[in-house]
């Protein structure tokens, strides 16, 4: 694969390219893991910057039907926009559904909006391991937008905002103990949150939802990052596109008080230290797959079974073997 023949395509705006791109960054092969390595030192001075907006929500709020009217109403602006949709992998059979362009019918047909969807595969943090390269790669291609959709709510769901300027939590209304439900780590990271489904007979529910959070939002310490009123909560309506626009001016109204403060830059370029820390963790991780490893971690976790040693003394022990 000529790479610096796929890179011009990509800042050209090649949508092809921009796939098969994304298909090279998510093998696992180590020549391909090259070539991607190579890919992504060529892209980096693009000098093109997107807003990253990462978007999770419990499972059956809406966020295929927010995501495609969001979408839409950005593309209507004259904005491009591209979509990173995670899917589930099943533990059992490792494969994934990948229906969000089924799901995002109309904005998959729309020329200024792409759509990838990808397994999580065994990454936790609801996102797959090489988003965040498949992020830059949009950005490299162009894109104003990159909204980064996640398999759905958790504890490990903090992950996401490792990779986003901006964190949107999607809520459905009368969920229940609204603090509960949602557990406070994903709560302290959201910079919006939005009540979907506030329209017919939902509305006085999502009304009570959106009061009750807002409420909440008030309770937690406020963040350096965020000017007065932030984090807040709004109501919007997929199915009826109401409060896409004004949940949008609140996106935009953030990101410029953000870049002006200079907040923007410095958690961009934290976020590239965390990335950096991960990419050597993996790395460390990796070396326990060799077949000499492999065979390592057998013998002892044989000895581990049959109580003939503890499982603390036998990790020290294989780290020693196994290390550098």
């Amino acid at each position: 694969m000529n790479i610096a023949h796929l890179s011009d395509r990509i800042i050209n705006g090649d949508r092809r390219a921009l796939a098969r791109a994304i298909t090279l960054i998510e093998s696992a092969r180590a020549d391909h893991r090259e070539q991607a390595a190579e890919l992504m030192e060529r892209l980096k001075d693009s000098g093109r910057q997107a807003i990253r907006v990462g978007l999770s929500g419990t499972p059956g709020v809406g966020k295929s039907t927010f995501i495609e009217a969001f979408g839409s109403m950005l593309t209507g602006m004259d904005l491009r926009v591209a979509v990173l949709a995670v899917d589930p992998s099943s533990a059992r059979s490792g494969g994934s559904i990948l229906g969000d362009k089924t799901r995002m019918e109309r904005l998959s047909r729309d020329p200024r909006a792409f759509i990838r969807p990808s397994p999580a595969q065994s990454h936790l943090g609801g996102v797959a391991r090489r988003s965040r390269e498949a992020v830059a790669v949009c950005e490299a291609a162009g894109f104003d937008v990159v909204l980064i959709e996640t398999v759905g709510v958790g504890q490990s769901e903090t992950v996401v905002a490792e990779m986003s300027d901006l964190f949107v939590l999607l809520i459905a209304p009368a969920g229940g103990d609204e603090l509960q439900g949602v557990k406070r780590g994903i709560m302290e990271i959201a910079d919006i949150i939005l009540v979907n489904k506030a329209d017919g007979d939902l509305k006085p529910a999502a009304t009570r939802t959106c009061t009750d959070y807002a409420g909440a939002l008030r309770l937690l310490r406020k963040r350096p990052q965020d000017p007065e009123g932030f984090p807040k909560a709004l109501m919007v309506s997929a199915k009826e596109e109401e409060g896409l626009q004004k949940a949008w001016q609140e996106m935009t109204a953030l990101t410029n008080w953000r870049r002006e403060q200079g907040h923007f830059d410095a958690r961009r370029a934290a976020q590239a230290r965390y990335w950096f820390e991960q990419e050597v963790r993996q790395g460390l991780l990796a070396r326990l797959e060799t077949p000499e490893a492999r065979a390592v971690m057998a013998d002892y976790a044989a000895r581990v079974a049959e109580g003939r040693i503890t499982a603390t003394v036998a990790a020290q022990e294989v780290l020693a073997r196994v290390g550098p």
